[in-house]
């Protein structure tokens, strides 16, 4: 199985990192990763790789270990492979969140169809990495999910949602406490950054919020990413609440302003 993108030398020997900086939380701890994955030579090699970039790796090869060790230790990112063995990365991903579990996932897969990206990101995964891919992709995507969620608080960065809070849209109930969409018995568990543009909406019914607002709360933390990821969250978010989704009648669209939540 293909790991890295480059081809020739060892690319982590002839590549030039960024400062290690953003791999410690503010007490100078550094932040601790689960890696799941059953290649134990990818595994090996990544646990490697993370361990000199500064980051504490915590290594397993199944899921099942995976959540049993998460709610005894709660690591700061949990990197893992979709085709694990038994219980798969998608299905883990989704008993991560349905248990309360928000810390952010990346998912890495040899797959790499459209319908299995989206798959994990509706199970609730943060990122998507498809195989193969350099380690300068895989460092820069995992600091970016730790500046987009770890310090910042309350998950939507901005006002507290009651995490026992249900609210009707529709034929769909928000649940905040298992970050999920809930309709006639189906659940459907949001991503971090649905889950804040949503809560921030709800927090706020009737009022228009601007989409700089959106991107503020769901990637407080992050400054390379642009106001397209707000509009696609809201599409995907549309697409679940919305009978109509191109005449949306709860999440509606303030033209040249940003989106408001219409109970």
């Amino acid at each position: 199985m293909t790991l890295w993108a480059d081809q020739g030398a060892d690319p982590i020997s002839r590549m030039r990192f960024p400062s290690q900086r953003s791999t410690t939380m503010d007490n100078d701890r550094p932040y601790h990763l689960y890696l799941v994955e059953d290649d134990l030579a990818l595994q090996d090699m990544l646990s490697s790789y993370l361990g000199k970039q500064g980051f504490a790796v915590t290594t397993m090869t199944k899921a099942e270990e995976m959540l049993q060790r998460v709610s005894e230790t709660r690591p700061d990112l949990i990197l893992m492979d979709i085709g694990l063995p038994g219980l798969d990365g998608l299905d883990a991903c989704r008993r991560l969140r349905a248990g309360g579990h928000d810390m952010p996932v990346m998912l890495v897969t040899a797959r790499n169809d459209e319908i299995d990206r989206v798959l994990g990101l509706e199970m609730g995964a943060d990122d998507y990495l498809s195989k193969p891919f350099s380690t300068r992709e895989l460092l820069a995507r995992v600091r970016a999910l730790l500046r987009r969620t770890a310090r910042q608080g309350p998950v939507n960065g901005g006002s507290t949602i009651d995490p026992d809070a249900t609210v009707r849209i529709g034929e769909h109930s928000f649940v905040a406490a298992s970050r999920s969409l809930q309709r006639h018995g189906e659940m459907r568990i949001l991503s971090t950054v649905e889950y804040a543009i949503l809560a921030e909406l709800v927090l706020n019914p009737h009022a228009a919020i601007t989409r700089e607002r959106l991107l503020q709360v769901s990637h407080p933390k992050t400054g390379d990413v642009t106001l397209r990821s707000v509009d696609a969250s809201i599409v995907r978010l549309r697409k679940t609440l919305e009978p109509e989704p191109s005449r949306p009648r709860y999440i509606q669209t303030v033209r040249g302003h940003g989106y408001v939540f219409v109970p």
